[in-house]
């Protein structure tokens, strides 16, 4: 946390735009583009690694080097930017996406987004995100969305019902909750995942009724009576009912999330859509399914960005880079490979030009074909729409003081706006 706000910080007091990147130079042999993204799991980025082979094999002229990041990812680009030598091309994070605008560092591309794609083609999420004020500063990659895995095995052993996958029979979250009690026992939790990360939360928030920030994103809306709901229902599934270990438990056991499914040690896993690249390869009986609901049967969506550093000295090379990080051939790929959901509605619309064209019946199941419209016509993640990027570290920073160190709720409310209300108003 401190040394994102410090590297925010050094943003902040050399906020201005460089005239001249130094990300990628030039050969005998044509240009070099330089590409930064983040690291999450080996094998995303290997499937990156094989995009740009595929991306240099039919552009000779045009060579990409990458570099993935782990640990302060946000940290280290803000840093690049300001030392002028940001990457050409870079993961921008949907949270992140807003604050570089704001501070002017994205390449703005909304004339070549608009002779090359038909905004309209992207599902509602992805328009949403990309377009600020009428300009695009980057291509949506995909769409991700919170969804809930089962290990199918847990639950023929204690005779449990699957959960359904049709959008029009989700669970509510209090028949959830009845399952994961139920599934807890002879060492094994109902579930994980329900407080791991902000989009997870956020979903549950939105299905609930409520919201992180007004519609024009410089009022905090999160101390509410739907929001103080959702939370408590989280935490008791895991304090009352004993049907979630906390996350120090992982730890303790030395198992990733994925592994604690694969293994039995719980029952169900809920996690964005992107787990299922590696919960594939486990070699274990995997079911999909809708994320509980809170009133409103409903997932949210977002993804990062492929944005251009408005530094860049190859902005047409770097368009025809991030041309075609959006094709089939990459997010197609990705897709097929159960990283990614795709963004565009014509793919997912029925025919081999669509849907046919990169699902993998063998990878993915029956599952996202019978959740379609539930992942197609996701609500955008609000993560996706905040101003500043400071509010998202703020109210993970207080939710972590409820859930883990019983602060009073109403007071970790309260400190999320009034917190998050002085950072957006200091950028109004």
């Amino acid at each position: 946390m401190k040394k994102f706000l410090f590297g925010v910080l050094i943003f902040a007091l050399t906020g201005f735009v460089f005239a001249g990147g130094q990300g990628g130079g030039s050969s005998a042999g044509g240009v070099t583009i330089s590409f930064m993204g983040w690291e999450a799991s080996p094998l995303e980025t290997e499937a990156v690694r094989n995009g740009i082979a595929a991306f240099e094999k039919v552009n000779p002229g045009i060579k990409v080097t990458y570099t993935p990041t782990s640990g302060d990812y946000f940290t280290k680009l803000l840093s690049s930017i300001a030392s002028n030598s940001p990457p050409d091309v870079f993961f921008c994070g949907s949270e992140m996406y807003q604050t570089l605008i704001g501070r002017g560092v994205l390449l703005d591309i909304t004339d070549r987004f608009n002779a090359q794609f038909p905004l309209d083609d992207f599902i509602d999420s992805s328009r949403t995100i990309m377009q600020v004020d009428g300009k695009v500063y980057g291509i949506s990659s995909c769409s991700v969305s919170p969804i809930i895995y089962y290990n199918k095995d847990i639950f023929d052993k204690y005779n449990e019902p699957y959960p359904s996958a049709d959008p029009n029979k989700v669970w509510t979250i209090d028949e959830f909750r009845a399952v994961a009690k139920r599934l807890t026992r002879d060492g094994i939790y109902g579930c994980y995942g329900l407080e791991t990360n902000g989009a997870m939360i956020f979903a549950q928030v939105t299905s609930g009724g409520g919201a992180p920030f007004s519609a024009d994103g410089y009022t905090t809306t999160y101390n509410s009576p739907q929001v103080k709901r959702v939370l408590q229902t989280i935490k008791a599934i895991r304090v009352e009912d004993k049907s979630m270990p906390a996350a120090s438990t992982l730890e303790n056991v030395g198992m990733n999330a994925a592994q604690m499914l694969q293994t039995g040690k719980v029952a169900m896993l809920l996690d964005g859509s992107w787990a299922l690249q590696q919960l594939s390869t486990l070699g274990f009986p995997v079911g999909i399914a809708p994320i509980p609901s809170y009133g409103r049967p409903i997932t949210t969506g977002q993804a990062h960005l492929h944005s251009i550093a408005k530094a860049t000295r190859h902005p047409e090379e770097a368009w025809k880079f991030i041309q075609f990080l959006s094709g089939m051939e990459y997010q197609g790929q990705l897709s097929k490979e159960g990283l990614w959901l795709p963004n565009r509605k014509s793919l997912w619309a029925d025919g081999p030009a669509g849907i046919d064209g990169w699902y993998d019946d063998a990878r993915l199941g029956p599952y996202y074909r019978q959740m379609r419209p539930y992942l197609r016509d996701v609500v955008t993640c609000p993560q996706a729409l905040v101003k500043a990027i400071v509010c998202m570290d703020i109210i993970a920073e207080e939710q972590d003081k409820y859930f883990k160190d019983d602060e009073n709720i109403d007071v970790i409310l309260a400190n999320i706006q009034r917190r998050c209300d002085n950072e957006l108003r200091a950028i109004r």
